[in-house]
């Protein structure tokens, strides 16, 4: 097998990997992921068609995979581990509690598909990092995650929320993105039905929250606009 054999397996890998992670890719960005033409992609699409995966292309729009179809899990590089675990130190400070539980799962998943040696060398760095004692671990809230699936799934969610005059109010909103504050902590932009426009909600100030089965239409803004936005206003009061 010569270099070129290598570096096409290795890419017809990588076309895999990134059709998985990915609802819908076309062949331009494919190809400028793997800094080659456009017509060696339609050549590789073709040989992972022949060789039995079930890729969907749609006119105009780009490739995807059959809904269901999964490859076997990917063996992460010594690099890609060290930087999650460096990761796992940080989150394990953050202010949302479900985010840690999830985060924490997910690494434990992540070691298991390790080799015995990168195990090791994970373990070993993983003893070696610490965070500084003046960082905070505080936990100031619990619904990180509930709201992340919401906002992906485009639910309506019903909160109980305590204002900064300590004024509780019981709102209908729509999930539209998160931000971390300078104050270390999670906070929901979303749009509030009671209010009729976009709001920001800082997560340790919900009381209560409850996903309901109510769809509501995608926004049209993006969150680069409406930051935008924020910081003309502010700039201009």
């Amino acid at each position: 097998m010569d270099n070129n054999d290598t570096k096409r397996i290795s890419r017809l890998t990588g076309i895999l990997i990134q059709l998985q992670s990915k609802r819908l890719l076309t062949s331009t960005t494919l190809a400028q992921k793997f800094g080659v033409s456009i017509r060696t992609i339609y050549r590789d699409i073709k040989a992972l068609e022949q060789a039995g995966v079930p890729i969907i292309a749609e006119d105009g729009k780009g490739y995807s995979l059959m809904e269901g179809y999964r490859i076997p899990p990917v063996m992460f590089t010594e690099n890609e581990a060290n930087a999650l675990i460096t990761l796992e130190q940080i989150v394990l400070k953050n202010s949302d509690s479900s985010l840690i539980e999830a985060y924490t799962d997910a690494i434990s998943k992540i070691k298991a598909v390790l080799l015995y040696k990168a195990q090791d060398k994970v373990e070993l760095l993983a003893n070696r990092i610490a965070i500084s004692p003046v960082i905070q671990n505080k936990r100031t809230s619990s619904s990180l995650t509930v709201i992340q699936n919401a906002l992906t799934a485009f639910k309506v969610l019903n909160i109980t929320y305590q204002s900064e005059k300590n004024q509780q109010t019981e709102r209908r909103i729509e999930p539209f993105a998160l931000y971390y504050t300078l104050q270390e902590s999670w906070a929901l932009i979303a749009y509030c039905q009671l209010r009729k426009d976009y709001r920001m909600f800082r997560l340790d100030r919900i009381e209560k929250i409850e996903t309901l089965e109510l769809h509501f239409k995608p926004h049209d803004i993006t969150l680069a606009s409406y930051l935008k936005d924020k910081i003309e206003k502010f700039q201009n009061p």
